[in-house]
Parts: C-alpha cells; sequence; structure tokens
C-alpha cells in the first residue's frame, strides 16, 4: 500500500499520540500497583497485633460464653472503624451485621465473614496452647522454627501464625480491618455502602442462619454478596471462586449385644456391629471411589463450556497428589476441577469400642459413622438423604431415628439408627456477573494479571440462604494459603497470603462500582 506524505504524517502522529497514552496507563497503572503494595506491607505489618489478639480469643463454638467473647471483639472494632452494629438474635448465638453509609453510594456490597472455629485437640500442636498465636520461620529442614514477636520488623513472607483459625477464618477478618484502616489513612471512601454479616456458628454448619437471613431480610438487603474465606488456589495466585458445593450431614448407628460382652465367651455367637457397619459402608462405593446408590449422580452433566472453563484452571495434578501422599485418585470424576462439581458421600469419622491403651477384649455394643454429603445444584438434598436410607433398608437393615427398643432388638436380625441434616444447599454465580467483573477489574488492578477463576468450590460456606433469600449473586475471595492445616492441629497462615490478603482487598475498596 503506498501512502503520500500528508496521510503517513497523519498516521505517524496518531501512532505517537497512541503510544504517549498507552505509556501514560502503563505509568497510571505501575503507580497503583506501588502504593497499593506499600499501603499492604505497611499494615500488615502493622496489624499483627489486632491479628495476635482476635487469635488469641477461644472461638469453638460450643463454648457460647467464648463466643460471646469474639461477638464483644467485634463489635468494638467495626464500630471503631465507623460501622454501626446490630446483632441478629438466634435460639443460640447471634450473628453479627455492621453497617457503614458512604455519601452518594447507589449500591451496597454485603461482605460475609466467619468467626469461629474447630474444636482443638491441644495433644496434637506442636506449642502451648491453640489460642496462644506463635509466630515461626522455616529452618530449612522443612521443620518449623519458633521466633519472637517482636522479630516483625522484619517481615518475611515466609514467616507463618499458627493458631486455631489463622486462615479459618479469623485471618480473614483481620486482612480485611486492616484494609479499612489503610484506605482511612489515604482519605478514600468506597463509592458503596458497605454491610458486613459475621457468623458464629459456621464450623456448626450454621443451623440457624437460612431463619436469620429470612427474619432480617431487610436489614441484610443488599446488590450483591462478597465471602472473605477459604484459600487460594494451589498456585497461591489471585483467585476467585465462583460457587461452593452444599452440604449435609448423616449419624448412621449399628448395633450388637445390648451392653459389650467379652470376646472369649461370645466371639462367634454375638453379631459384632463394627463389622457389620464396615460392610454397610463398603456396600455405598465401589474399589474407585464412586458411589453405587442408583441415582445419586443424575442430573449432574459436564458440557463443552463447562468442561472449558474447568480446563482452563491450572490444577498440576500430580503436584497435588505429591501433597497429598497418594499415588491415585477416586475416579468420580478423571481431574480435579470434575470431580468436585458432583455430590460426595464421605466417611468423615468412626467409632466402635476402645483403642490404643484402653483396648479391650470384646463384642462392642453398637459402631457409628459420622457422613457428609456434599451437595452440588442439580441435586435435590432430600432425595439424596432418602437414596441413602433406602440402600441401608435394601441391605436388610430396620432403619429408625433413635435407639431400638429391646422388643426390636429380638424381632429385627439387623437394627440401623439413621439421623440426617440439611445444612445448607450449593451456590453458583456466573463469571460475567456484575460482582464478578467488578472483583476481577479489581484484582487485576492490583496484581496486574487476571485471577484464577474457580466454577465452583469443593467445600461449603453458609451462602445459600443469602443468595436464594435476598436474590443476590455471590463470588468468594480466597486469600490464605493452601497448606495451612485448617480443621487439623497446627492450623497456619502465611504472611505473605496475609499481607496479599490486605492488598486484595484495598483493591476491592477502593475500585469503583
Amino acid at each position: 500500500m503506498i501512502y503520500n506524505g500528508t496521510c503517513f504524517k497523519t498516521i505517524t502522529q496518531f501512532q505517537c499520540v497512541f503510544i504517549f497514552c498507552l505509556l501514560l496507563a502503563t505509568s497510571s497503572r505501575a503507580q497503583q500497583t506501588t502504593e497499593i503494595d506499600r499501603l499492604s506491607a505497611k499494615y500488615a505489618t502493622e496489624s499483627l497485633p489486632l491479628l495476635r489478639e482476635l487469635l488469641s480469643i477461644p472461638n469453638d463454638a460450643f463454648y457460647p460464653d467464648d463466643i460471646e467473647r469474639n461477638i464483644v471483639w467485634c463489635e468494638k472494632a467495626f464500630e471503631n472503624r465507623g460501622f454501626d452494629t446490630r446483632r441478629l438474635r438466634t435460639p443460640t448465638v447471634p450473628l453479627l451485621l455492621a453497617q457503614r453509609s458512604h455519601p452518594k453510594a447507589k449500591k451496597t456490597v454485603l461482605i460475609y465473614l466467619q468467626l469461629d472455629g474447630q474444636p482443638v485437640d491441644s495433644t496434637r500442636w506442636f506449642q502451648k496452647s491453640a489460642y496462644e498465636p506463635v509466630l515461626k520461620k522455616p529452618d530449612g529442614t522443612g521443620e518449623w522454627e519458633q521466633i519472637v514477636w517482636d522479630d516483625t520488623t522484619s517481615f518475611e513472607d515466609d514467616y507463618r501464625v499458627f493458631a486455631r483459625s489463622a486462615s479459618d477464618a479469623k485471618g480473614p477478618v483481620a486482612m480485611f480491618l486492616a484494609a479499612l484502616d489503610a484506605t482511612a489513612s489515604q482519605n478514600s471512601v468506597p463509592n458503596y455502602n458497605i454491610k458486613v454479616i459475621m457468623d458464629f456458628e459456621e464450623e456448626l454448619g450454621s443451623p440457624h442462619l437460612p431463619k436469620a437471613v429470612i427474619e432480617n431480610e431487610e436489614a441484610l438487603k443488599a446488590d450483591m454478596l462478597i465471602i472473605f474465606d477459604g484459600p487460594r488456589h494451589i498456585t497461591n495466585k489471585p483467585t476467585l471462586t465462583f460457587g461452593a458445593r452444599g452440604i449435609a450431614t448423616i449419624t448412621l448407628t449399628t448395633y450388637g449385644p445390648v451392653v459389650p460382652q467379652h470376646s472369649g465367651h461370645f466371639g462367634n455367637y454375638a453379631p459384632n456391629p463394627a463389622l457389620r457397619l464396615s460392610k454397610l459402608l463398603a456396600s455405598m462405593k465401589d474399589d474407585v471411589g464412586r458411589v453405587t446408590i442408583p441415582g445419586f449422580y443424575d442430573g449432574v452433566s459436564i458440557d463443552a463450556e463447562t468442561e472449558r472453563v474447568l480446563r482452563k484452571v491450572p490444577d498440576n495434578e500430580e503436584r497435588i497428589k505429591e501433597r497429598l501422599q497418594i499415588a491415585s485418585t477416586d475416579k468420580v470424576g478423571s481431574y480435579y476441577q470434575e470431580a468436585i462439581q458432583y455430590p460426595s458421600l464421605n466417611i468423615r469419622g468412626m467409632q466402635s469400642g476402645w483403642i490404643d491403651e484402653k483396648v479391650r477384649t470384646i463384642i462392642p455394643a453398637w459402631a457409628r459413622a459420622e457422613i457428609d454429603v456434599r451437595l452440588v445444584l442439580e441435586t435435590d438434598p432430600e432425595r439424596l438423604l432418602l437414596l441413602i436410607k433406602e440402600h441401608i433398608e435394601n441391605q436388610g437393615y430396620k432403619v429408625i431415628d433413635r435407639v431400638p427398643t429391646k422388643d426390636e432388638r429380638l424381632s429385627n436380625e439387623k437394627i440401623a439408627t439413621f439421623t440426617s441434616e440439611i445444612s445448607y444447599q450449593s451456590f453458583r454465580t456466573d463469571f460475567d456477573s456484575e460482582v464478578g467483573k467488578w472483583l476481577r477489574k479489581a484484582l487485576k488492578k492490583a496484581f496486574g494479571e487476571e485471577p484464577i477463576m474457580i466454577r465452583m468450590s469443593g467445600g461449603s460456606i453458609p451462602i445459600s440462604p443469602f443468595v436464594t433469600t435476598l436474590n443476590i449473586p455471590a463470588v468468594t475471595v480466597p486469600t490464605v494459603n493452601r497448606d495451612n492445616n485448617q480443621h487439623s492441629p497446627n492450623e497456619n497462615l502465611r504472611l505473605g497470603n496475609y499481607r496479599e490478603g490486605i492488598k486484595t482487598m484495598i483493591a476491592i475498596l477502593t475500585e469503583e462500582l
């Protein structure tokens, strides 16, 4: 193509203007990123006493007096940052609602935070108490060396705080409070109103949350919901998760003699309930982990678009297996992301007789299994529980919901007690929803790259009551390290994730909606 002089000159001028604008925009983004990095680093260090203080309050939901201390702490923390707080009553411990309005705001963002934690087995923690946070650094041999808290002046990303709920989920609470302080220091005010709902019974399945949301629908009214909870993708890159499985639980008990019997006197005579329970549980799955109960997976299908979305998540299957130290995986799905799109049936605990130093030569009186069923949108929770119950009946059991009577024991060869509870259903939000696009923009601004987008996490959070009652979309913004030992002894939070979590929340608080 031939250009005359005038045309060539015009194009050259246009190119110069374009390049100048591009450089200006790039420079502006770089300055924004640098400022966010500076703020997040500063407030990560300055807020460590706040994190330590919060983690020092015991938060096992089975102890209401301890939970009350957490509620009071949160009331003070949010009121000191300009929020109005209000307790939403339930039959047990309340939810806590904090809200702050901003001038010219047209929309409201509801934020979900969890404050309670799993029970603690103190014998398996490598420190005096799970509620006395300890700061540790890697010693180069795969072990951890405790350091004094005053050493945080040399803040290192690979240092870790060890305490119950460090990651799940008081860490994100401290991140959010630090981000509020950071933006306030810059006189930055969001262009949307903020409501924060705090849950103190999440680890119990949030049994009263659905009713509380219905009863307080007007107070909780918002345009979208953000959940600050959970671990990032295994690559530890910025992540957005657009759904989560729901959860139901089952307690299943089988019976032998009415009281434990001497295994010499009654072995080969009295049926062993532990063996019966083992066979019953084994009948529910095949050798590669697939549930064999007819209809359990009905309604779930992975179409081409869903497959594309799932495959885009940069999982390293070999690395996952190495971290779990397993040679092979169950075959519900052919890869990790596919597997968690299906409902699951999991034995989370078993009990019968005694073991270790208390073991004795007896035939136990009973055997019990605690089961969780992870739910997906395509499956009806009540139908799944009914399928499991009917399967047990088909194995020759009389199924009841209580301890059997003497007459029932004498007239039925096999008896099982089956009780269940549906905690909450699954939820899922479109990637291209308003909240999805807004959060993607905020994280890209902060980190200079698109976040990893996950269709649905395998874990469960009590979000569906908000989604269904308030009719709003919800997205989880996970921030903690995946190897955090959540729900287990020696739970921890990597300080690099703490800093980047604050950075993430600063970006969200400063992104216009």
